[in-house]
């Protein structure tokens, strides 16, 4: 049996969050890559296509993105944006990373060994808070579950963040260059052929790390069970991501040998990717947002050495944050009962309680 051992990652944000500049970039770096867009592919266009060649006559393959990525990274932008019938080419490929051809006389399979990196929208363009992340992904379950990797990039409102980057912009339309980053980065053909060493690499799982896996993997679907309502399925393939990211994490510090550093890791990013999508739909509601207002306010108070907080300076620092006067009033009243700080009834002005 073949067992594949290239991660499939899976961007999902709003517009304007760099996807495409992202994946441009890791296709530049990548020994191989090959980038294409959703709605410019055909199913055809991502397999093989067989053409009748004009000198000979004779039915001829030509091979599409998936076939020329093979031994590299192929990039599919706008991936919500491809027909069903388009997108089930791309099964296969995920899992067996062969291409199956039976047309026109011609019965093959070809090589599509490739790391698919795709990136897309939510199903409404932009991400739905109020909508779980079944909902706002509109991708098939059986295409969900090829992917080792699923992270959600939002756009949110955050003041400080978003001048950073208004600055950044203007800097670069007014100085034609960005502006200057503190480091030297690394050259792309220096990150290529570090790649490409450490793809000859091939990391084996020692014995004593077998029971570790199979423990940590045991403890997350009986999580998930014990859920009420569980916003990923982990299976088999899920264990096959924690030893694929595991294998791939030895490879770049040119080890043999998987440590359990590198389990760990692969851990702490397969849960993190689910925080990233399930923490969202929380983060402007409930206890997540009470918490957040408290951090920013007692943050802002030990950064001006001041016990007392004037209502105004509050509101404001929260509102910065994307968060409204409501949520504020509730966490002023629940820390207040907390005896955190007191209240003044008339201002609702604040005075931190010195521990």
């Amino acid at each position: 049996m073949k067992i594949r051992g290239d991660l499939h990652i899976c961007l999902m944000g709003d517009p304007g969050v760099a996807k495409s500049q992202l994946l441009k970039h890791i296709i530049n770096v990548a020994p191989r890559g090959v980038y294409t867009t959703g709605k410019g592919s055909s199913g055809v266009g991502l397999t093989a296509a067989v053409q009748k060649d004009p000198v000979t006559n004779e039915m001829v393959l030509e091979g599409g993105a998936l076939v020329l990525a093979d031994m590299g990274i192929c990039a599919i932008d706008e991936f919500d944006k491809m027909d069903e019938l388009d997108r089930t080419a791309i099964h296969e490929v995920m899992e067996q990373q062969t291409v199956s051809i039976a047309k026109a006389g011609i019965t093959t399979s070809l090589n599509a060994r490739t790391a698919v990196l795709a990136a897309a929208n939510p199903a409404w363009g932009r991400y739905d808070l109020r909508r779980t992340p079944a909902e706002n992904i509109n991708l098939p379950p059986a295409l969900l579950s090829r992917f080792d990797l699923l992270w959600l990039i939002l756009d949110r409102a955050d003041m400080d963040s978003d001048l950073e980057m208004a600055r950044h912009i203007v800097y670069v339309h007014q100085n034609k260059e960005s502006p200057a980053l503190g480091f030297t980065p690394l050259e792309p053909s220096v990150l290529r052929a570090y790649i490409s060493a450490a793809r000859r690499l091939s990391p084996s799982v020692p014995q004593e790390l077998e029971e570790y896996i199979a423990s940590a993997y045991s403890t997350i679907r009986q999580e998930e069970a014990k859920s009420n309502a569980p916003h990923s399925y982990t299976t088999v393939r899920t264990l096959l991501s924690i030893l694929r990211i595991s294998a791939a994490l030895a490879r770049l510090r040119f080890s043999e040998t998987v440590a359990q550093s590198d389990v760990d890791e692969s851990l702490r990013l397969m849960q993190m990717s689910k925080f990233s999508l399930y923490s969202d739909d929380r983060q402007r509601s409930g206890l997540d947002a009470i918490s957040d207002i408290y951090s920013i306010l007692r943050d802002e108070a030990a950064r001006t050495n001041k016990l007392d907080v004037s209502y105004a300076h509050a509101l404001n620092w929260i509102s910065r944050k994307g968060y409204s006067e409501a949520q504020l009033k509730e966490c002023l009243e629940e820390y207040a009962a907390l005896n955190v700080w007191q209240i003044n009834p008339q201002t609702f002005d604040i005075r931190f309680i010195d521990a």
